[in-house]
């Protein structure tokens, strides 16, 4: 079996989804034994896995959304981005997890052009409409970086799972934010990983040779991702968000990211999992209002009248 051959196979399974391939057992009993038989092929299959992230049908909501954007390509490097801007004002960047797109966040584009803000947002590398093939973590806030210098200063930024990860990334960085909202939010790269080898049945001994091969791939360890310990260094407002139930980015993460950051605040949610989260009302609202709120505290241009409380759901400003 060629090299080509096998990543077809695994790619035939749906790790990613919540229904699993019949496949899957097959995978996984495969790659156990390659972990132990050949493991230099499944080091390069697990990477090259890890950094492909899968690519969904749009769903005709986001069509519908996207047709009303305004849209332009970037080129970042050798890659093409697509990306789509809504409304005037003060900017708001919407930024997608892994495998996501950045229509996923949709549902705050129109709440926050009400409010007299401008809304952008992009595919990342290999993500959605942009080119495909591999893409890492620092490509990711690279797009970030590259996307938000062309709306000049941020009014806010709202990121979603690993996207929450290189977006703490980019301010660490130095990209400036009026408000940041993490919404299921990844606290570093180990935990993805885990789950994703334990997933397709790699070894963990396999694990860590995937992780010494993407070090060195990108010329960083993955440690510089980690959210918890970035955050100490960053001051712009944070309101955290996550449910209980989340099944790919468990809780606690969200929780360890505000406890670290100076005066964040969070608003933990239930039965919304990890992806109805961004399209819950209550959840639209919270965010939109921080967002607001600290945005009408600088005295600049965008509507003040929203509440920062009027939401049902529990906010707990200091934990």
């Amino acid at each position: 079996m060629t090299d080509a051959e096998y990543i077809a196979m695994q790619k035939s399974t749906i790790v990613r989804s919540e229904t699993p391939s019949r496949l899957l057992p097959l995978v996984r009993t495969t790659n156990r034994a390659l972990s132990h038989l050949a493991p230099e092929l499944a080091a390069r299959a697990a990477e090259r896995l890890f950094l492909t992230p899968p690519r969904p049908r749009r769903p005709r909501a986001e069509i519908d959304l996207l047709r009303t954007a305004r849209a332009r390509p970037m080129q970042i490097g050798a890659r093409r981005i697509e990306t789509w801007a809504w409304g005037a004002g003060p900017s708001v960047l919407l930024v997608h997890g892994w495998g996501g797109r950045g229509a996923q966040l949709g549902a705050f584009v129109e709440p926050l052009v009400a409010r007299g803000f401008s809304v952008v947002t992009f595919d990342a590398p290999g993500h959605g409409a942009s080119d495909a093939g591999q893409v890492t973590i620092p490509e990711m806030t690279d797009a970030i970086l590259a996307v938000a210098a062309t709306r000049g200063p941020l009014a806010g930024i709202v990121a979603h799972s690993v996207g929450a990860a290189a977006a703490t990334r980019a301010l660490y960085e130095g990209l400036a934010a009026g408000a940041v909202v993490l919404v299921g939010p990844a606290a570093d790269l180990i935990a993805p990983s885990v789950r994703f080898t334990a997933a397709l049945g790699f070894t963990p001994a396999m694990r860590e040779r995937m992780r010494r091969r993407i070090e060195a791939r990108v010329g960083r360890s993955w440690s510089a991702f980690d959210a918890v310990a970035l955050a100490p260094s960053l001051d712009a407002p944070l309101l955290v968000i996550h449910d209980r139930g989340d099944a790919e980015v468990p809780w606690q993460h969200g929780l360890a990211i505000t406890h670290a950051w100076r005066g964040a605040g969070l608003l933990m949610t239930d039965g919304l999992g990890h992806r109805r989260i961004l399209r819950d009302p209550d959840v639209v609202a919270a965010a939109v209002a921080f967002v607001n709120a600290r945005t009408a505290a600088r005295g600049t241009r965008a509507s003040a009248e929203a509440d920062p409380t009027a939401t049902p759901l529990e906010i707990l400003m200091s934990v």
